[in-house]
């Protein structure tokens, strides 16, 4: 959950959040050098912005229009009709001022997305003011990188108290969805203007790769697949055999009716259950400065369908280790569930090669590559 806060209240998670994760990027060409007036007005970042709407151009013209008959003509009532025009503007900018103050805004994400799946993301706005209520909030969740496209209205935010919202969205593509604040905008009370705040909020959402449904044969062999299921001795629900008791066996396995038959103490032999391992492996290497456009498909599709795979060898109870040919490994097991794979996918990215001949024969990650292929 992360907060944001308009002026007149301190956020106590103020900078909370991890922070987008720097990519390093080729140099380009010089930057033209700033003027002192743009280094200036660079730096200085405006509190509110207005904006005029359609509604709002009209009135400015006739406001306009009227002014400079009143100026030219002198007519009493035009001065008059004017000075209610410029009122209506004054009045305009006081309560959208009002309504955009003391405002706390909570965002609150899901524990997990996926991509093709809709999740809902939950606005709270908090009302401080103690006797004026706000009205027509538009709170706009920004996101880095991506057009605000997803906005919460609220129509009356009494005082001292919240309003909940929430939107729907779909991901189109897997790994980390920053989002770094939220825009605050308002059109009250004549909608003549739209004036509006930036709040620096951040937080983080994992995003899932898609998982398909995958019928696995009851002999799938998949990629690489490390040991199958065995019985023997051991300590299971099912039972694999009799035989006499002897010290040290567990009295609670007698198995007594077989007993006073043989007129001795007959034990039941319990099945061990070896778990089957499942490894898929990932060709996460490219050459070259930046991945070839087929590579980012055909790497995007393996994730994809390794996700799927692992996902349906989970639910039959099998092991899954998933591994990259730059080293990468991640594991888990059906009682802790698919997440730590699935998050291991989502933030997987493809890596270059250090050097042609950087691996050598012994190399674990040259291993698993030729594994793989």
């Amino acid at each position: 959950m992360t907060t944001a806060e308009i002026p007149g209240k301190r956020s106590a998670s103020r900078g909370a959040g991890p922070s987008p994760a720097k990519k390093t990027a080729r140099r380009g060409p010089p930057e033209k050098p700033k003027t002192f007036l743009a280094r200036v007005f660079g730096r200085f970042k405006w509190p509110r912005k207005l904006r005029v709407t359609r509604e709002g151009r009209y009135f400015l013209l006739i406001t306009v229009c009227v002014g400079f008959g009143a100026f030219n003509t002198g007519n009493n009532l035009l001065y008059l009709l004017f000075g209610m025009f410029l009122s209506l503007i004054l009045v305009s900018g006081v309560m959208s001022e009002l309504s955009l103050r003391h405002l706390t805004v909570v965002r609150r994400l899901p524990p997990r997305a996926q991509v093709g799946r809709a999740h809902l993301v939950e606005i709270e706005v908090y009302n401080h003011k103690r006797q004026v209520p706000s009205y027509a909030i538009e709170v706009e969740d920004l996101r880095a990188g991506q057009p605000a496209d997803k906005r919460c209205f609220f129509l009356k935010i009494s005082p001292r108290s919240a309003q909940v919202a929430a939107y729907r969205r779909t991901p189109a593509r897997r790994g980390h969805d920053w989002h770094v604040g939220f825009r605050l905008a308002t059109r009250f009370p004549f909608g003549l203007f739209e004036k509006s705040r930036e709040v620096d909020c951040q937080g983080d959402l994992v995003i899932y790769p898609a998982v398909d449904r995958v019928k696995l044969p009851p002999d799938d062999a998949g990629d690489r697949m490390g040991g199958v299921v065995t019985l023997g001795r051991g300590t299971g629900d099912e039972t694999a055999g009799v035989r006499v008791m002897r010290d040290g066996d567990d009295p609670r396995d007698i198995f007594w009716r077989k007993s006073a038959q043989a007129d001795q103490l007959i034990v039941r032999e319990r099945v061990r259950e070896v778990r089957r391992e499942v490894t898929f492996v990932i060709e996460s290497r490219y050459r070259g400065e930046k991945p070839p456009e087929d590579f980012n498909a055909r790497f995007e599709r393996r994730i994809r369908e390794v996700a799927s795979r692992s996902v349906a060898h989970l639910k039959r109870g099998d092991s899954v280790i998933v591994r990259t040919t730059a080293g990468e490994r991640a594991a888990t097991v059906p009682a802790r569930g698919a997440d730590p794979l699935l998050r291991f996918l989502a933030l997987l990215e493809a890596t270059p090669f250090e050097d042609a001949d950087s691996s050598k024969p012994g190399d674990p990650a040259r291993k698993v590559g030729a594994a793989a292929e």
